[in-house]
């Protein structure tokens, strides 16, 4: 009985961590003896004592990541990829009836990415550093008041010095926070208007600074200004500056000066991106993906996916960065356990990157695997989600349109082990309202249908699309570019 038991136990752990091994062995030529469906040949007292533990899964499943980022670096290179493999072995990754578990961590954090310097008011500062502590009083010395997060902005009240910003939080609290870790969002045509108003301020960069009556070191000493103290000089020149000083006038060393401007956060707030956009529900749409991308090879695209384009605005928060001209972005949606392969084969062939909106529903052992969508991912795509059954999200409730939006973005971060940040409306439906629902379930991106080939940061979640149709040729797909 003891060993009827444990071979059952045995048996069941092989069978639900079978994935990993069909993964491992199949995409990535990684080998695991023992770990097969079949039963293993051994002596009873090893395989009394034989077990698979969740650190062992855990082990799997980081030599397959591993392997994940050998492939991409693979296909940098043009080194060899695994082509996806239509086999099955995958299971739905929810149990109906369980809660769904699903990180939103990432929301506020995509809300601030989608706030524009215009949206964000006159005197409006974004936290930079990881933590900023609220003090009572400029002194890293003073009590704090509260505890801010990276992302998170305040109204600057006014500066207490070059170091020092008083500032109101959301709840109307006041305090002191340190201008090292805190910038303004400026949208970038507003910039030279922004630093303009700080021309002509300059702060003592030296522990103190002697005011003299006259602008001679050896006149007579009317006080000192402090580290840091922030003065509009009334005159300067290469040696001495002219400033208001106790209800009179003196003179201070300019050597020790330097020019006062705070950390500006300049946004990008219009991007000159097109997206194609190709749905495979209708007639002759693989057949011209194919001809398409040709097309754009020859006449010098460069291809991107969304995932290219969210790279780019978390490093547009720490230094400037640009779309290089003539680049694409190449969306699929309508991608079924029929079409998957068809549609990878073609863009594999001709090194395409592209971003693959799965629906939920077509996720499973009888539809798209885990499997499949692994080796998607190992073959550089971009693993999206396409909503869950299809529907036009704008006929449901709220609370149907979240169910939706957070399942299909829960199974294939199940399935894929990374984070999943778009979703392509089904249908192209979209309106305020589901919007909103969808940037509240962990979403950057949402594309639409609206055509243009252009949009702004706070169109993240109402991205437009140029919907390519099966006729189209390869010069109307170019005009479609163009804005023609």
């Amino acid at each position: 009985m003891y060993r009827s038991t444990l071979r059952r136990r045995h048996q069941h752990a092989i069978s639900s961590r079978s994935l990993v091994a069909f993964l491992l062995v199949s995409s990535f030529g990684i080998l695991f003896v023992g770990c097969s469906s079949n039963e293993p040949k051994v002596t009873a007292p090893l395989e009394e004592e034989f077990t698979f533990t969740e650190q062992d899964l855990e082990r799997f499943r980081e030599l397959a990541r591993q392997a994940q980022d050998d492939v991409s670096s693979a296909t940098a290179t043009g080194s060899f990829v695994p082509r996806l493999d239509g086999g099955t072995g995958a299971t739905a990754p929810t149990t109906p009836g369980q809660p769904l578990v699903l990180d939103l961590s990432q929301v506020s954090t995509y809300e601030a990415l989608r706030a524009t310097g215009a949206d964000a008011g006159a005197n409006v500062y974004r936290v930079t550093n990881v933590f900023l502590n609220v003090r009572q009083s400029p002194a890293v010395t003073a009590a704090a008041v509260g505890r801010l997060e990276q992302g998170d902005t305040v109204e600057v009240l006014d500066f207490a010095d070059a170091a020092w910003a008083r500032v109101k939080l959301a709840d109307g609290q006041e305090g002191f926070v340190s201008t090292r870790y805190i910038a303004k969002l400026v949208p970038e045509e507003r910039l030279p208007e922004e630093k303009k108003a700080f021309e002509g301020m300059y702060f003592v960069d030296f522990g103190f600074l002697n005011v003299r009556k006259s602008p001679d070191s050896q006149s007579e000493l009317l006080g000192e200004l402090a580290g840091q103290a922030i003065i509009r000089p009334l005159s300067m020149d290469q040696v001495w500056a002219r400033i208001s000083f106790n209800g009179g006038e003196g003179y201070v060393a300019s050597e020790y000066l330097s020019p006062f401007l705070p950390n500006f956060l300049v946004r990008q707030d219009r991007y000159a991106l097109p997206i194609l956009h190709y749905r495979l529900n209708q007639e002759g749409v693989v057949a011209a993906l194919g001809r398409h991308v040709d097309r754009l090879r020859a006449d010098g695209y460069r291809i991107w996916t969304l995932r290219d384009l969210r790279e780019l605005v978390l490093a547009q928060e720490e230094r400037d960065v640009r779309i290089e001209p003539r680049t694409v972005v190449l969306a699929i949606s309508d991608l079924s356990a029929e079409n998957l392969q068809q549609v990878s084969d073609l863009l594999i062939a001709r090194n395409a990157p592209a971003t693959l909106f799965l629906p939920g529903k077509e996720l499973g052992i009888d539809g798209i695997t885990e499997r499949q969508v692994v080796t998607l991912i190992a073959n550089g795509f971009d693993v999206q989600s396409g909503a869950h059954s299809g529907d036009d999200l704008r006929s449901m409730t709220n609370s149907q349109v979240e169910i939706e939006l957070r399942q299909s973005r829960q199974m294939l971060e199940d399935y894929t082990d990374r984070e999943v940040f778009a979703v392509s409306y089904p249908w192209g439906g979209v309106n305020e309202r589901v919007t909103q629902v969808a940037g509240q379930s962990g979403y950057l991106f949402g594309v639409g249908a609206a055509p243009a080939v252009a949009f702004t940061r706070n169109e993240f979640l109402q991205l437009p699309s140029l919907l390519v149709s099966g006729s189209m040729t390869e010069d109307d797909m170019l005009g479609l570019l163009r804005g023609q």
